[in-house]
């Protein structure tokens, strides 16, 4: 008996139609392209670390040093997925554009925010509007940021609580960065005195306090900076100096409002009895 077999029809015909018709996956290809990257990710991390370590011991280009930590960790897993994709799985180039078909209408489809934050990774690698060593405001954080990944950026607040931000936060918040690059950070203490209060002898003591305080950095280009604001209840006085690593923002800033301080109560500088707290009406 002689059975005519007709061409393929329903899925199989699809299947065999496609641009993945001759591709060839088995157990063996699937453990290889995952080993590719396990290796990928353990020596970004590896990377990461020990940039991070040359980094600590380079003092004033230790944030030079870290910018190189995103940048590299990116280069480790575009290689990774490229020979993953055309090593391993021996995409065509007809392949590799139905791939990206396939992985845009899967993004489409319910991560559209994850592929927006690797989008947002990669603006913050190349454009560098903040790297790994600033002092910057992302939304309500303000911290160190110690980390730049695809998906998301890691800082440090000053209580040294870890902040993780999506990086598709850069598309629709400002960022605020106190450094850009440098070592060196603007820090501005702030205290208060009576309206009758002397405030010239205030304001001396002030600039005294940022003067003497170790954690300044003191050149032409880097002057202190007193700022004076009245008020109804009581006036404002900033002072404005620039410290010589950024990590010295807040020492600076406390040992500058106690040297004040004590300043203050020598000299019998009157301050206001009652600060109302800066969410208070």
């Amino acid at each position: 008996m002689t059975v005519a077999v007709g061409p393929p029809t329903g899925a199989l015909a699809v299947l065999q139609s496609s641009p993945f018709a001759g591709l060839q996956v088995d157990t063996g290809t699937v453990a290889q392209a995952a080993l590719v990257l396990a290796v990928a990710y353990v020596l970004a991390q590896l990377v990461a670390a020990s940039l991070s370590a040359v980094s600590e011991r380079a003092g004033d280009r230790r944030i030079t040093v870290k910018v190189f930590i995103p940048l590299i960790r990116f280069v480790i897993y575009a290689v990774a997925v490229a020979s993953i994709l055309g090593g391993i799985f021996r995409l065509s180039s007809t392949q590799l554009v139905a791939a990206g078909g396939l992985l845009g209408a899967a993004l489409g489809f319910g991560i559209k925010d994850l592929f927006a934050s690797v989008i947002g990774g990669l603006v913050v690698v190349f454009e560098r509007p903040y790297r790994v060593g600033d002092k910057v405001t992302l939304g309500n954080h303000y911290g160190e940021v110690t980390d730049v990944g695809l998906r998301a950026t890691r800082l440090v607040t000053p209580d040294d609580t870890e902040v993780v931000v999506p990086n598709l936060s850069i598309f629709g918040e400002p960022v605020a960065n106190a450094n850009t690059g440098a070592a060196e950070l603007l820090a501005v203490a702030e205290v208060h005195v009576a309206p009758s209060a002397d405030r010239e002898r205030a304001v001396e003591i002030v600039r005294e306090a940022a003067l003497t305080s170790p954690y300044v950095r003191l050149s032409g280009e880097h002057p202190v900076t007193v700022i004076v604001e009245d008020g109804p209840h009581y006036t404002t006085i900033r002072g404005k100096a620039y410290v010589a690593d950024l990590r010295d923002e807040f020492p600076f800033t406390s040992d500058m409002t106690r040297r004040a301080l004590a300043g203050f109560d020598e000299a019998g500088i009157e301050r206001p009895r009652f600060v109302p707290d800066e969410d208070e009406p």
